[in-house]
């Protein structure tokens, strides 16, 4: 076996079947690339030597978070709550790149705080757009991370949903059915794999996975500066999820696939 760096910690672990090294340059479409988590991410990624394809709703929003698209990080401007465009994006990311190894969806916000009968409809709208475009890049995506020797899903939902609050009942509502949806999806790839044919006698690895980060929210250098004397206890800084998605790569599929990994700090 191998020796890859894991996620977050600096420490090498085995690298075993499903997972590859960043040598590799794995495919990976990060939706909502534009936001501090998706910056985050596409920035863990290169340096573990991927090739982060960087999708988000606005050409402005994506050219100033990563400069020209034709010099650095490949940019794709897509409506992902549009089925029919998401699987377009995929077409072309095939047809630039070649398979996808990989998706990491981070579309998405927090509306809440109201009273629960006063839970608005605009703010559920807002909500299940995230839980829209989730569930259309894992279709559009589905048989590219089945297929792929290192293929990965993964998604970051709330560590409230065992004790939810009514204050926060679209919110977390949208999060539970985002989680139902990846958990299938695992499903649905330990089935897809289950069904090719065996090597050697025996049964293939499994090679690819779907996840679920936890956090209680979301922390960035800009939050800090804003408010310096806050201390944000429980929150995640966007770099220690980004490191984590980034080492998905490099771990067990098998271990991996319908984990919920909890990065509360």
């Amino acid at each position: 076996m191998t020796e890859a760096p894991s996620a977050g910690t600096g420490q090498p672990v085995a690298q075993t079947a499903g997972a590859r090294g960043p040598e590799a340059r794995s495919t990976v479409v990060v939706a909502g690339a534009a936001s501090a988590s998706g910056r985050a991410a596409v920035a863990a990624l290169r340096a573990a030597g991927a090739v982060p394809i960087a999708v988000g709703s606005s050409a402005d929003h994506l050219a100033e978070a990563f400069g020209d698209p034709g010099a650095g990080v490949p940019q794709h401007v897509c409506d992902l709550a549009d089925f029919a465009a998401t699987q377009a994006l995929a077409r072309e990311v095939r047809e630039r790149f070649g398979a996808v190894d990989g998706v990491v969806h981070l579309v998405g916000g927090w509306r809440g705080g109201a009273p629960f009968a006063q839970q608005s409809d605009a703010d559920w709208e807002f909500l299940l757009r995230s839980f829209t475009t989730l569930r259309n890049t894992s279709r559009a995506f589905f048989e590219d991370i089945a297929s792929s020797p290192c293929g990965r899903f993964a998604m970051v939902s709330t560590n409230t949903l065992a004790r939810p609050s009514a204050a926060n009942a679209n919110y977390q509502a949208a999060k539970a059915a985002a989680e139902a949806w990846t958990r299938s999806m695992a499903q649905g790839l330990a089935l897809r794999q289950s069904k090719r044919p065996e090597k050697d006698g025996g049964p293939l690895p499994q090679t690819s996975a779907a996840v679920v980060f936890a956090v209680k929210a979301l922390l960035d250098d800009g939050m800090r500066e804003q408010n310096p004397e806050r201390a944000f206890t429980g929150y995640t800084h966007v770099d220690v999820l980004a490191d984590h998605a980034a080492g998905l790569f490099s771990r067990d599929a098998a271990e991996l696939n319908g984990s919920r990994i909890d990065l509360t700090s």
